[in-house]
């Protein structure tokens, strides 16, 4: 699904912000991703998803070599890819069934498909009587599960999520959890990062953490946070 093999990316002519990163996702695996703020965190996912391409070393991903891959490529490669953005990137003119209907009607999906899926995707994230509601009139909370209806719609082959439960409590968190392993169930690649250890206690999943520009993985239910951090291997 996803390789890095000494990856290593700078912006300008700075410091590097991660270093001799190596690893890979297997398909239909489910990594949580952690990371103190500066650590890195931000930026791999950006690599993820395409944001940014690395300064040096080889990126994978579905296959292809992504640091020759030509520009008119990667939309085809992003198509893929669903993310969670913490901004949420919500288009303010557009009410919360419309944005989350979005990818599918790019997609070519008929009108009563998308009717359909997108009000049962915004009812079971809870959001059944805000569907005509545009951002202005959600809570961030409400907003950050538009923006997860909206990422996950399409079933993506890979899904970045980037602090997906962070404006949530804990029960709407956990039950986002459980959507998100839902989609791993039918095959989707997650990652998902967090910083909330009761839900990487509670879930079952290895961890990936960006630690002073380092990525080492760790097994399932450990706590990054306090995680002693020399013995961990990449």
């Amino acid at each position: 699904m996803l390789t890095f093999d000494n990856v290593g990316m700078r912006y300008g002519t700075g410091p590097e912000v991660l270093r001799d990163v190596s690893f890979h996702l297997a398909p239909g695996s489910f990594h949580f991703l952690t990371g103190a703020s500066g650590a890195g965190k931000t930026t791999l996912l950006r690599l993820m998803y395409l944001a940014q391409k690395p300064t040096r070393g080889t990126f994978s991903l579905f296959g292809r070599d992504v640091v020759t891959l030509a520009r008119a490529e990667r939309p085809d490669l992003r198509r893929r890819i669903g993310v969670v953005f913490q901004d949420f990137r919500l288009l303010d003119h557009l009410t919360a069934l419309e944005n989350v209907a979005l990818p599918l009607r790019i997609a070519g999906h008929s009108s009563a498909e998308i009717d359909a899926h997108v009000a049962e995707l915004l009812s079971w994230v809870g959001l059944k009587q805000q569907v005509n509601a545009r951002p202005a009139q959600l809570s961030g909370g409400q907003q950050q599960r538009v923006a997860i209806a909206r990422a996950v719609i399409a079933r993506p082959d890979l899904l970045l999520a980037d602090e997906p439960t962070g404006n949530v409590d804990d029960r709407i968190a956990v039950r986002l959890l459980h959507l998100f392993e839902e989609m791993n169930k039918v095959g989707t690649t997650i990652v998902f990062a967090t910083h909330n250890q009761q839900l990487i206690s509670r879930f079952p999943h290895p961890v990936l953490h960006v630690e002073q520009g380092e990525v080492h993985l760790l097994p399932p239910g450990s706590n990054p946070f306090g995680a002693e951090m020399s013995g961990a291997t990449p």
